[in-house]
Parts: C-alpha cells; sequence; structure tokens
C-alpha cells in the first residue's frame, strides 16, 4: 500500500478537483493525507452564515475535517499561510499571504509533512494553477520543489481537460440545454489544458456521490442553490465523474491512451 498527499490552496479544493482520487485510494487501501496552505479566511459568506463570534478560517477547517472524514483521508495538515484572496486583488500583496510567501521556506514546510508521513505520490496544480488563482499557481511552484526536496518522484498536477469540457459544452448545446447561455472561450479564459498534454484520465464515477457529500460538508462556500449541488445527478456525473492529471515530467498520452490510475 501506498501514501497519496494532496496539497491544495483552500478548504473545499480538495473535494472539487480531487476528491474522487482520494476517495479510491482511501478505499483501496491506500493511506491518504490532505495538505492545505491556507484556511480561506478570504471566502465569501453568507450574511448570519457564522455563530456569534465564529471566524470565517474556523468554520472552514471545522468543514475541512468533515470533508476529510468522507473522503477517507487519514490526516489533514495545514501549512499555515493567509489567504491571498483573488487575482490583481489588494489582498495578493499581503505579506503574510501565501503568494506573496518564500517558495523554499514553503517548499521545505510541504517536505516535512511529505516526509513524515512516508509519501509515494503527491498531488498539486498545473503550472497556472487551473484558472490562474494566485495561491494555486503557488501550490505548483511549492509543491514540485517539496516533492525535490523530499525524494517524492511521483508527482501530478490535477487540471481541467479543457477540449472534453468545449465539447460537452457543444453537446448540451446541441440539445438545446444551453438556450441563452453562450459557450465561453475556455481558451481565453485560460481554464485547465489541452488534452494533449495530458498524461493521466481517472474514472471517478463509482465516488461521485461521496465526492459531492464531501462538497457539501463546506457549505460556508458550496451552498445547495449553487453550481456543484444544483444540477441533477446524472449531469454532476458526467461534468464530475472523470479527474484529469499530468505526471510531472511524463511524455503526454495520445487521446484516448491516458493512464488510468496513479499507483
Amino acid at each position: 500500500m501506498a501514501t497519496l498527499v494532496c496539497f491544495h490552496a483552500h478548504p473545499d479544493d480538495e473535494s472539487i478537483a480531487t476528491g474522487g482520487t482520494m476517495a479510491a485510494a482511501a478505499e483501496d487501501g491506500h493511506t491518504v493525507v490532505l495538505v492545505v496552505a491556507t484556511q480561506g479566511e478570504l471566502g465569501e459568506v453568507p450574511e448570519a452564515f457564522l455563530d456569534d463570534g465564529e471566524t470565517l478560517a474556523e468554520r472552514r477547517v471545522k468543514e475541512t475535517l468533515a470533508s476529510a472524514e468522507v473522503l477517507g483521508v487519514k490526516a489533514v495538515e495545514w501549512l499555515g499561510y493567509c489567504d491571498s484572496g483573488m487575482v490583481d486583488t489588494p489582498d495578493n500583496d499581503n505579506p503574510e499571504c501565501f503568494w506573496q510567501c518564500d517558495v523554499e521556506e514553503a517548499a521545505e514546510r510541504l517536505a516535512a509533512i511529505l516526509r513524515a508521513h512516508d509519501a509515494d505520490a503527491l498531488t498539486i496544480y498545473d503550472s497556472h494553477g487551473n484558472y490562474g488563482h494566485p495561491d494555486h499557481i503557488q501550490v505548483h511552484r511549492v509543491g514540485l520543489r517539496a516533492a525535490e526536496l523530499a525524494g517524492v518522484d511521483a508527482v501530478y498536477e490535477a487540471t481541467v481537460n479543457r477540449d472534453e469540457m468545449k465539447r460537452g459544452m457543444e453537446a448540451m448545446a446541441a440539445n438545446g440545454l444551453t438556450e441563452g447561455f453562450e459557450i465561453p472561450d475556455f481558451e481565453a479564459m485560460d481554464l485547465g489544458v489541452p488534452e494533449a498534454v495530458l498524461t493521466h484520465r481517472i474514472d471517478v464515477t463509482r465516488y461521485v456521490d461521496r465526492k459531492r457529500a464531501s462538497m457539501r460538508c463546506h457549505a460556508s462556500q458550496i451552498g445547495e442553490q449553487s453550481f456543484f449541488l444544483a444540477m441533477p445527478d446524472e449531469q454532476f456525473t458526467v461534468a464530475f465523474g472523470t479527474e484529469w492529471y499530468i505526471r510531472h515530467g511524463a511524455t503526454p498520452a495520445a487521446a484516448g491512451e491516458w493512464a488510468t490510475s496513479i499507483f
């Protein structure tokens, strides 16, 4: 059995990006460890949602622990940085935020966790953080360096298959399911990557119920009327039943020949 460490920027990122992979690994008997860079204290929260005296950071820590239990995570670790906020906001300049951290110092913090758990594999994000979020980009940078320091060779960049998303939207449009909705220009948005650079396609359809349940744990950020929870089960399975990765340093696979497991 192996140990998988999943490194994420904020609470709830683990549910959305790698929840199925984590649940599958845990069910197969592997040890799964979640590391979160920040407590996500700059997230938006509905008015009067928090208990009296409760901070958003405190609530999001509780939500993460609940999500981890759903996914079968053995341990949750916190890297200890402040949330950097969305791109091009004043919070990006906070010297205590993750975006402004010294990469070498942060990487050593993460490497210590990797060593402590005897990690065999690490998940991070792709080089532009899937959609350009500063903390997600920093996860990529810090994660790669930490893997070098700890001697972890198997590093997987969680990402989005931009081409598959475009095909899915076009199919929905052809069936009249996007009336009044313009299909986004995913390339202009810099969302995900073209499938020509991918190495792994992980089918997590068996675990979508658990993945959705872990999202539901993050109620401060993912409400019942959100995109993630409001869509019908069948559509959710189509949208979130596959998790895509680039194994760092590996040769991209031809379409349809992607690896189907990270172990």
